[in-house]
Formats: C-alpha cells, sequence, structure tokens
C-alpha cells in the first residue's frame, strides 16, 4: 500500500496542473464501470448479504453514484474557476489583487461500508476526480464479494497509479488508516471513526468522517398520519434498516401514539405484504448482526418495553435459515434500554412519548447530534421552532432521507455523527485545497502602509485611521 501511495503521489506531481480534460474522462471511465458491471455488482451485494434485490441496489448503489459523477461532469469546470476575492482597502484601489485556486489535494484514501458497498465508494468519487485527484479504496470485509469485483473490474479502467483497490479484513484497514494520504474519508459507525481519526492524526492528514447516530423523526399533532406512516415505513425498511440516516426513532404526541403505530404498521403491510419468500426484503447482512438485533429485542422486553412485530403474513422466522427479520415497533422505550443508547442499524424502531414539542426538543438536544432529523406536519411555526432549536447533520421535512439524494445539498454529520461535506460542489471543495493568491501592486506598499522601518508618520497614520471603533 505504502508503495502505490508512493507511485500514485509521484503520478499526480508530475502531472500537475491536471488538465480537466483528463478530470472528464475519469469521470467518464468511472460511469462506465459501474453501467457496464451493474448487474455483476447487483449480485455481489445479494449474495454478500444473503439476500438483496437487484431493483434495490441499482436503486440506492447504483444510480446515485451515476447521478453523483454525471452531476459532477456537468458542473465541475465552473467549480474549478478561480474565485476572484476584494484585496483590503486601500490596496485594491491601487493595483492588489486576490483569487482563490482549487487545486487537487493529490491522493485520497476512502474507507467504505458495508450496508451501501458501492455507493459509498463512487459518490464520494465524484468529488474526487472532479478535483483532479488519485484514490486508494479499501471496500468493507463484510461485503467480500463486492470488495473483490471492484479490485477486478477497477483495472481495467484506471491504471493503479489512478486508483487502486486494497481488499482484506481488519489487519488492512489497520494499516490502510495510517496511511498519509492528502485527504482521507471514512463512512462507518462513530466508534470505527474515533479509531481512523486517531490514525490519521499521526501524519496529520485531513479526515472527512460520515458517521451515523440515533436519527430522531418527530410527528407533528399537525402531521398527515397516513403519510407519514407510509414515508417512515418505507425508510426503515428499505434495505431492513441497514442506513446511517435511516429514522432510529419516532416522538408523538401521547394521544396520537396509536394512531401513529397503526400507520406505520398500515404503510409496512402495503409494501411488503410478505417478507420471508418477498425479493424486495433485504436480509440483516449477517448473523453477528442479527444477534445484535435480537440483543437490543431481549434487552428491551426484559425491561419493559412492549414488543409489536409487523408481520403481516405471519411468517414463521424463527424456522428459517436466513437472517431476515420482521420490524419489530417498540412502545415504553427508556433510556436504560441498549436500543435507545446505540444506533440501530435494523428494523426496530422505538417510539417516544411528549406532551409539548418543547419535550420533544429537549430530548433530542440532551443526546448527540444526529446525522439526521426528520419532521412531519403542517404547522410551520412548530417546524421553524424544531429546526431553530436542534442541530444535525441534515433535515428532511415530510419525509425521511431524501436531503441525502440532493446533489446540490452538502451531505455530512456534526460532532459525534461526522465532520466534513460532500456531494455536489461541497464535494469538490471537500477535495481542493482552497490556495489564497494575492498579488501585490507595483507601489512600494510596506513603505506607504507603514509597515516599513522606521516607523513614522505613516505607521501613526495608519494606526489612527485603524484603530478605530
Amino acid at each position: 500500500m505504502q508503495t502505490v501511495l508512493a507511485r500514485q503521489r509521484a503520478s499526480f506531481t508530475a502531472a500537475l496542473p491536471e488538465p480537466l480534460s483528463v478530470r472528464r474522462d475519469r469521470i467518464d471511465r468511472a460511469i462506465a464501470l459501474l453501467v457496464d458491471h451493474k448487474d455483476a455488482f447487483a449480485k455481489a451485494v445479494s449474495a454478500d448479504f444473503g439476500h438483496r434485490s437487484t431493483q434495490q441496489t441499482l436503486m440506492t448503489d447504483i444510480m446515485p453514484s451515476v447521478g453523483a459523477l454525471k452531476h459532477a461532469r456537468k458542473h465541475f469546470e465552473a467549480w474549478s474557476r478561480d474565485e476572484k476575492r476584494k484585496a483590503m482597502f486601500p490596496l485594491g484601489l491601487i493595483g492588489a489583487k486576490a483569487k482563490v485556486v482549487y487545486q487537487p489535494k493529490g491522493v485520497v484514501g476512502v474507507i467504505a461500508p458495508w450496508n451501501f458497498p458501492i455507493g459509498m465508494v463512487m459518490v464520494p468519487m465524484a468529488g474526487i476526480l472532479a478535483a483532479g485527484n488519485r484514490a486508494m479504496i479499501k471496500p468493507s470485509e463484510f461485503t467480500e464479494r463486492v470488495a473483490d469485483l471492484f479490485a477486478e473490474v477497477v483495472p481495467q479502467y484506471f491504471t493503479e497509479e489512478e486508483i487502486a483497490v486494497f481488499t482484506g479484513g481488519v489487519e488492512v484497514g489497520t494499516e490502510f488508516s495510517k496511511l498519509a494520504f492528502d485527504h482521507l474519508i471514512f463512512t462507518g459507525a462513530t466508534s470505527v471513526g474515533k479509531h481512523i481519526m486517531r490514525a490519521a492524526a499521526d501524519n496529520l492528514v485531513p479526515v472527512t468522517l460520515e458517521l451515523g447516530g440515533k436519527s430522531p423523526t418527530f410527528i407533528s399533532r399537525s402531521a398527515d398520519k397516513k403519510k407519514s406512516g407510509e414515508r417512515i415505513a418505507m425508510g426503515k425498511m428499505m434495505n431492513a434498516g441497514q442506513i446511517c440516516l435511516a429514522p432510529d426513532y419516532l416522538l408523538v404526541a401521547r394521544e396520537q401514539e396509536d394512531e401513529v403505530i397503526g400507520s406505520v404498521v398500515k404503510g409496512v403491510s402495503a409494501m411488503y405484504p410478505s417478507l420471508l419468500a418477498n425479493d424486495d426484503y433485504t436480509s440483516v447482512v449477517n448473523g453477528r448482526n442479527f444477534e445484535r438485533l435480537k440483543g437490543y429485542l431481549d434487552d428491551a422486553k426484559a425491561k419493559g418495553a412492549e414488543l409489536i412485530e409487523v408481520n403481516p403474513a405471519g411468517e414463521d422466522f424463527a424456522s428459517s435459515n436466513g437472517n431476515k427479520m420482521p420490524l419489530t415497533i417498540l412502545r415504553g422505550v427508556t433510556d436504560d434500554m441498549k436500543v435507545m443508547q446505540e444506533e440501530i442499524f435494523g428494523p426496530l424502531l422505538p417510539v417516544k412519548t411528549y406532551e409539548t414539542i418543547d419535550e420533544a426538543i429537549d430530548y433530542v438536544n440532551a443526546h448527540d447530534r444526529p446525522l439526521g432529523l426528520y419532521y412531519f406536519g403542517e404547522d410551520k411555526a412548530e417546524e421553524q421552532k424544531v429546526l431553530s432549536r436542534t442541530i444535525s447533520g441534515g433535515v428532511t421535512v415530510n419525509d425521511v432521507l431524501f436531503h441525502n439524494a440532493m446533489e446540490d445539498l452538502p451531505f455530512g454529520g456534526v460532532g459525534p455523527s461526522g465532520m466534513g461535506n460532500y456531494h455536489g460542489q461541497d464535494g469538490f471543495k471537500t477535495f481542493s485545497h482552497a490556495r489564497a493568491v494575492y498579488r501585490q501592486s507595483g507601489l512600494d506598499v510596506g513603505k506607504l502602509s507603514g509597515f516599513k522601518p522606521p516607523y513614522g508618520k505613516e505607521t501613526e497614520a495608519t494606526l489612527k485611521r485603524e484603530l478605530r471603533k
């Protein structure tokens, strides 16, 4: 890995300034890679998960990646232009000029998760390639077939000096995170993100951390409960809830709890009349995560929560051989339950009740800042109160997840849910160095402004003029 990093950096330096035509060609090749091998990637994802539909992988991994790359291809030349800035008074009046030049950083490391193992490599690649960088990729070992496919097909489209893929387990990931990249983007759990940041710190590598957390979902008294239930069901059941932005728990007015739960159950039943043999419903990725989720349920039940299994066809999950799991709604949850302490990442949906919206806001603010926050309702004043009095990575109003689908919006977390942004122009800037360039005028500015010793009347005049309230 160290050898490849050295070769990529040497190739990058020799090619400076990286022509826009080369960047466009790399984006074109990345799109071709995805389109040419979309079916093979879908099969690999399904094999790694135990089951995931081809359509879901195409919709949630391939299509967002192609969309991000096409968006970058359309706009990156405009993003790459120098930005004129104002030279401070009076320098701008006597010929001084200032601008920002966006330069590629060099070699970017990408550590991707298992839940969207293609998209979480290729969506950030749009900004990485548009900015003129090289990339080294470490896919997740939990989706080893996808990782192996990346390792097989990437060399068909890119030289190793452009993009290189490294597969393997924890040991490979640990060594990868210690490399002296020019930037490192990691998507995954907050607990692992802390280790990544420590490893990067030794080489002062700037990091973008896309983590997770417990994204709250406010259901206002004014919300359309039928629409809210359908949309929450879609967001929670997609990928069996294995999404960093999945609605993690609901905040519901106490007297509307039964109605909201009923609407979610109806939403699930309409989309998934059966689950075990339903090609549209994804499996929990492996036995380890299946047991983790079962442990959350056992812990919550032991501590007094009511468990509502949403199993429309009354199927026998216990005797099935796979890791599919129905949605379980949990009522009466408390903060001493594991399901309310850790990111769920599966088809479990706790419900907390409130008397006033301020109570719900206070609860969210008493916990770590989440990656996503959702508000359902038609009360604009209340909506503004929720949005202005909380902090989260992003927000979707009257739906879930969709702020992440907007390429023109920055995507990222805040605090324990992450740092830094990508997508669109924000991704281009993340993977670029904003270089300040100042061009001095032909006059002796140092003498005129009193900066040049011996200090005298020009110095006093400057100080008198600038040190005023």
